[in-house]
């Protein structure tokens, strides 16, 4: 399983925002083809058990000149990408974790990207790309003597990897059970027993966050006859409890973080869309506006129509048809009967045209007529000629 895209969706169906983890799963199995993606049970520090996906293989670490693989886990909360990753080395039995500032004896990786971490900006393949930064000034792991109890492993075993062997005599040795953590002077140990990054006023301090850490455990150091009273089981327990409820209300709190930002976007997008659906409402009032004036005024425009129509219609006159076009001079008149007629001459050929063709005369009567015609439409166009030039006007012919 890892790579294949449809197998990865199928993993993350209860995972809130699916498609941003899926494509950042992609783009780093991409890049570190060893790593792989697998659904598991994930136990937090308060016994709750989740179904997540993470991120198990190796990634490549230069150290000294050689490249070294690097076995990793990496959980993906199901509201990934608003919480960080929980990240582990996960040494093989060749193998014994290297405390450090970034590691701690479980193997759980602490680095300021993922305390910093922001779901626009932070991504997994990032998150990555630091590790090996990191791990290439300090290795997590390094060769396990001969006669070295095993590393305890936690999650799914993996194949042997090649393991870095650190020349140095300086490491970090693991604890003894009931016992914090030694770490290097310059980093001291915070009450939880993580180390906490030197602040400066260029480097943020990296403080233990209770959602991240790991229990802090409480020593009941028994009286000096070897026995152990009730009060110091009883701040003991007490201890455990605010523990306990301090991650569970960091939990809870980085949820509600989460989901609250996802509200707060919600709420951006709705109040745009609000915006643009104001914006349409107004034009849309407005070209109502525009529609109703231009129907005002063509009511207005066919009322005035309708009443010239009733005034034509009452109105009655006996004007001869002659007289409705009257001329200036008198050759002005003779152009304008010399016009007309010329045209219904044009008009009388056309329908004797039309009546040979029907066989309502014959042709010679069709030829006679015509030929009668066509004289005196000629000499009708000539006169007309004659007119208009003694009138002044351009000539038509």
């Amino acid at each position: 399983m890892g790579t294949n895209e449809g197998a990865i969706k199928k993993m993350l169906q209860k995972y809130k925002y699916k498609d941003l983890t899926v494509r950042e799963i992609m783009s780093t199995v991409a890049q570190y083809k060893d790593l792989k993606a697998f659904p598991d049970n994930y136990v937090s520090n308060d016994g709750i058990m989740r179904e997540l996906v993470s991120l198990n293989g190796t990634i490549p670490v230069p150290y000294k000149g050689n490249v070294y693989n690097i076995p990793v886990q990496l959980w993906l909360f199901d509201t990934h990408p608003y919480n960080p990753p929980i990240c582990f080395v996960k040494p093989t039995n060749s193998m014994m974790i290297k405390q450090s500032k970034h590691v701690d004896a479980n193997g759980r990786i602490y680095l300021p990207y993922l305390h910093d971490w922001k779901a626009n900006t932070s991504d997994v393949l990032g998150l990555i790309q630091v590790m090996v930064v990191v791990f290439a000034e300090e290795p997590p792991v390094f060769s396990r003597s001969a006669n070295a109890a095993p590393n305890p492993q936690y999650g799914p075993s993996y194949p042997s990897y090649p393991s870095v062997s650190h020349p140095s005599a300086s490491y970090v040795q693991m604890p003894m059970p009931g016992t914090p953590p030694t770490y290097p002077p310059s980093y001291p140990a915070t009450p939880g027993g993580y180390v906490q990054y030197p602040y400066s006023s260029h480097v943020t301090p990296y403080p233990s966050q209770p959602v991240y850490n790991q229990p802090s455990p409480v020593n009941v150091v028994p009286q000096q006859d070897g026995t152990i009273t009730e009060d110091h089981i009883r701040i003991s327990l007490e201890s455990a409890i605010m523990d306990k409820l301090r991650r569970r209300f960091g939990e809870e709190t980085s949820r509600g973080q989460a989901e609250l930002e996802a509200l707060k976007r919600t709420e951006d997008d709705l109040r745009k869309g609000q915006q643009k659906l104001t914006n349409m409402v107004e034009n849309l009032d407005k070209e109502i506006e525009e529609v109703d004036r231009n129907i005002e005024l063509l009511q207005s425009k066919d009322k005035e129509l309708q009443d010239v129509l009733k005034r034509m219609e009452q109105q009655t006159t006996n004007d001869d048809i002659d007289e409705a076009v009257v001329t200036t001079t008198p050759l002005y008149r003779q152009i304008l009967g010399l016009y007309a007629e010329e045209n219904a001459t044009e008009d009388t050929i056309f329908y004797l045209g039309e009546a040979l063709r029907r066989g309502v005369i014959d042709l010679d009567a069709f030829l006679k007529h015509v030929r009668l015609l066509s004289r005196k439409q000629f000499q009708l166009r000539a006169l007309m000629q004659k007119a208009r030039k003694t009138a002044g006007l351009v000539e038509q012919y």
